[in-house]
């Protein structure tokens, strides 16, 4: 896959089309804590009230087309600096390395734009090994397996957690001045306590 052909961005109303196109499939929303779209209407609907107004979820694109969506959400309050993060592709597009390249755009977009955060987050069910493989070439680091942790679609499933830290590899190396200062905030705050 040519990576110039792969870029995020926010969603808009025109999206709703190649939306529904990939949210109606019940693979690609197996693992995702909102159900299969039903309608190009219902589509619509959740871009315009879900989508849009979401501090950062942005749409990933091929050639400018929508086929799947990257949502980073932060936690609120004195838990500000940690984001949980959650990402589904049209099923055509799995094993291309789109998603992969998509997050590493993301990562380095959200560090910047919102420069409070220090921790990314992301719960993976066991059996979903696609998402997992994604996450750890990218460098997210498995920290633990959290056991009946999260409910979808009617059960309670087992997870795994992975982080990713502003001051990781990746990030230090592409803003090297940012990774330093969360060094410095993270110390400082330590020795106050």
């Amino acid at each position: 896959m040519d990576k110039s052909r792969i870029s995020i961005r926010p969603f808009t109303l025109s999206d709703a089309e190649d939306f529904f196109t990939w949210a109606s499939d019940d693979k690609v929303t197996k693992y995702l804590r909102w159900n299969t779209i039903n309608s190009k209407e219902e589509a619509l609907k959740y871009i315009q009230e879900v989508a849009i107004p979401q501090l950062w979820r942005r749409s990933i694109c091929l050639d400018y087309r929508s086929i799947g969506y990257i949502s980073i959400k932060p936690e609120s309050g004195c838990d500000k600096h940690r984001a949980h993060v959650g990402y589904g592709i049209g099923v055509e597009f799995w094993g291309q390395g789109i998603v992969t390249e998509a997050l590493k755009i993301a990562i380095s977009s959200v560090f910047k734009e919102l420069p409070y955060l220090v921790r990314l987050e992301a719960l993976v069910e066991e059996e979903n090994k696609g998402s997992q493989k994604v996450l750890e070439k990218i460098g997210f680091v498995k920290e633990g397996f959290l056991r009946k942790y999260g409910f979808n679609k009617g059960e309670i499933k087992d997870m795994f957690i992975y982080s990713f830290l502003v001051t990781d590899e990746n990030v230090a190396r592409e803003f090297p001045s940012r990774a330093l200062a969360q060094v410095v905030i993270m110390n400082a705050s330590v020795w106050r306590k």
